[in-house]
């Protein structure tokens, strides 16, 4: 498969750059590397047409100077630009995310991605707001379900946290493999994964759901949530901006789900409601 790496840059960085990727998840991008200028963002060739970047509102916005180049690039040579700029990151003091070629550190949880393709190591807002989470909550004999699962890193921790039946869901085929990968490299016996939506979510049931995807995507599934949630369940949503709180909240109050704590960093929220 080839991609087209798009090369922005970006001033000022923040909140633009924050901004940028979520439009860009939008209209088909799949994977983004934060860099000292600016922005690289990826997309199949295949499903892309240039005209679609006349939908991104930021880009257009007077308060920020963004330009941009792109070029052809063969998924082969992705591992060295994501090794170029990929760095290890600790959560908590407790969690630590690395690549392979990394270093360990004396940490309680080591977890060890290659993210390739994949949205998830932890470095941007919402997955980072996501592990604090699951740090925080006991998984201890939990089931639980980490949809648009990404690089599987949030289930990778959950299960180090004790939960013992797990689903990975994510509908990106790349991103299914990429969470196999990662759930065998890290020694996961407990995780199944699926490629697929909330369809595959029929007669399912856990007490923990986690879902870091986007703000119209979660709308949509929320009521599929609810309905899956075991009673006194969690679920755990990340992926949309403060600004989006409310209608969000909202929407999970109609199904009897209540707002119980929320992180913010950069703008980015990652609620937890109960039922």
């Amino acid at each position: 498969m080839t991609y087209i790496e798009y090369d922005f840059k970006i001033d000022p960085l923040q909140p633009a750059s924050d901004i940028l990727i979520a439009e860009l998840g939008e209209v088909g991008f799949e994977s983004f590397v934060e860099t000292d200028t600016g922005l690289l963002a990826y997309v199949l060739q295949s499903d892309w047409e240039e005209t679609r970047l006349d939908e991104l509102h930021i880009l257009g916005n007077p308060n920020f100077k963004i330009t941009w180049s792109s070029k052809e690039i063969e998924q082969q040579n992705w591992n060295a630009e994501w090794e170029k700029n990929f760095h290890p990151i600790k959560v908590g003091g407790k969690c630590m995310v690395r690549a392979p070629f990394h270093h360990p550190e004396d940490v309680e949880y080591d977890i060890v991605i290659e993210p390739k393709m994949s949205f998830g190591t932890g470095h941007h807002e919402t997955t980072h707001m996501m592990l604090q989470h699951i740090l925080d909550t006991d998984f201890q004999g939990k089931s639980v379900l980490d949809m648009g699962c990404g690089t599987g890193v949030l289930a990778i921790l959950a299960e180090m946290r004790g939960a013992t039946k797990l689903d990975a869901i994510d509908i990106d085929e790349w991103c299914f493999l990429n969470s196999k990968e990662n759930v065998e490299r890290n020694h996961c016996g407990k995780i199944e994964i699926y490629q697929g939506d909330s369809s595959l979510l029929v007669d399912k049931k856990y007490d923990v759901i986690l879902a870091n995807i986007n703000r119209n995507i979660l709308l949509e599934d929320i009521p599929v949530y609810a309905k899956c949630l075991n009673p006194g369940g969690l679920l755990f949503l990340s992926g949309f901006y403060m600004q989006d709180l409310e209608v969000i909240s909202s929407k999970c109050e109609d199904y009897a789900l209540k707002i119980a704590k929320k992180l913010e960093k950069n703008n980015w929220v990652s609620a937890k409601y109960v039922n």
